[in-house]
């Protein structure tokens, strides 16, 4: 707890990447926590980068809170995502 609430003093809230970005991981190489480790890691760090991208150009001249546009993308996917696990049970 005193690590996570260290983490989001210091990054933000920017919750979304790390309940998205694994799950987008696993479905992309399988289970296997050594590809998927890496998979993450990269995902995240390439999710931040475009999500920032397009908090700096979408409202151009204002900036939109990153937390704002994480969040926008990670509703839909967990709505998408709980849709998939009622279609396929055993699967999330």
């Amino acid at each position: 707890t005193l690590l996570a609430g260290g983490a989001t003093a210091i990054a933000g809230p920017i919750g979304f990447v790390g309940l998205m970005v694994p799950h987008v991981a696993r479905l992309l190489v399988g289970a296997d926590h050594r590809r998927m480790l890496p998979v993450t890691v990269l995902g995240g760090a390439l999710f931040l980068v475009l999500a920032d991208l397009a908090a700096r150009t979408l409202a151009r001249p204002l900036e939109l809170p990153l937390s704002v546009v994480t969040a926008a993308i990670g509703g839909p996917f967990f709505l998408w995502l709980m849709t998939r696990a009622e279609r396929t049970p055993g699967v999330v």
